[in-house]
């Protein structure tokens, strides 16, 4: 019997569709290793005064965590596809979809979920106000999943009581089906986003990985 039930278990993981994993492809960026930044965030200080659901009628289990350097979250993945419309992000490839983002381009624009890597905060709330731990739009984080790194800013916002989004471009970047319907990863995606730190103009995906790099660095040292 337990051969039999590890077997249909085996068929079951084998049938799940691509919301619950990954697409190929993704790489990681700069030469901070996955390993070194999840051995620096192994311990939590939770810093929420509750915790989050990844999805609404989930259990609340996700706690923000913190360190003088940076707060930190597990979570899954959901896909953004707000801001600018495009070929991938719109209104009939995303019911959700939203003309605009919490924060915007130097122009004044709604960020681009496609091009441009970017994380989703909650909203202001009772279980954790963002702005407190020096955390705004442009901040830099750093993703991690199944051992790759990606660089993203902080881009937009979204409910307060629920946590673990990231765009389009962070997704694909990643290797994770970045369709905002059937895509995402169920689990396992690590958040770091580094306090007082920005990126300007918030577009600009080339300074985010050289201040990432930078910042990562300093973080698995130690200070």
């Amino acid at each position: 019997m337990l051969a039999l039930a590890a077997s249909a278990a085996a068929l079951a993981a084998s049938a799940l569709p691509a919301a619950a994993g990954s697409a190929a492809g993704g790489v990681s960026e700069g030469t901070v290793g996955a390993a070194e930044l999840l051995d620096r965030v192994r311990d939590c200080t939770r810093i929420s005064h509750g915790k989050y659901r990844t999805d609404q009628g989930a259990p609340a289990d996700i706690p923000v965590c913190g360190t003088k350097e940076a707060v930190f979250w597990t979570a899954d993945m959901d896909i953004d596809c707000d801001g600018r419309s495009t070929k991938v992000c719109n209104r009939k490839a995303d019911p959700s979809f939203q003309a605009r983002t919490a924060f915007q381009t130097s122009t004044g624009k709604a960020l681009d979920a496609a091009t441009l890597p970017y994380i989703v905060v909650p909203g202001p709330g009772p279980v954790w106000k963002y702005a407190e731990w020096g955390i705004e739009g442009g901040s830099v984080a750093a993703v991690i999943h199944e051992g790759k790194v990606r660089y993203a800013v902080v881009g937009d916002t979204g409910p307060t009581g629920i946590i673990g989004e990231a765009s389009y471009a962070t997704a694909k970047g990643l290797g994770i089906d970045p369709d905002p319907r059937t895509g995402g990863a169920a689990s396992g995606v690590t958040y770091i986003v580094f306090r007082n730190s920005q990126v300007t103009p918030i577009e600009d995906h080339t300074a985010a990985v050289s201040e990432g790099e930078e910042l990562a660095r300093a973080f698995v040292s130690g200070g």
